[in-house]
C-alpha cells in the first residue's frame, strides 16, 4: 500500500474508534503500519515445506466413567 491509502485508513479507524490523533501522529502510525505490513509480507513470501508446517494440535479424548 502506498502512503495515502494507509494514512486514510489510519484516520478512518481513529475516527471510528473515537481516538484523537493529530495529523503528525496519524502519519507516524501510518508509517509504522507500512513497516509492519512489509515485515509481514516477508513472512508470507517465505516458502515452507511440509516438514516445516506445524503438526496437528494434540487433543486427548475424554474418558467418561459412569459410577453407579
Amino acid at each position: 500500500m502506498s502512503d495515502e491509502p494507509l494514512l486514510a485508513y489510519v484516520q478512518a479507524a481513529a475516527t471510528a474508534l473515537d481516538l484523537p490523533l493529530t495529523p503528525e501522529r496519524a502519519q507516524r502510525v501510518a508509517t509504522h503500519l507500512a513497516r509492519t505490513a512489509a515485515l509481514a509480507q516477508l513472512l508470507e513470501d517465505f516458502e515452507l515445506g511440509p516438514e516445516d508446517e506445524l503438526a496437528e494440535i494434540y487433543k486427548p479424548k475424554l474418558h467418561l466413567t459412569l459410577d453407579a
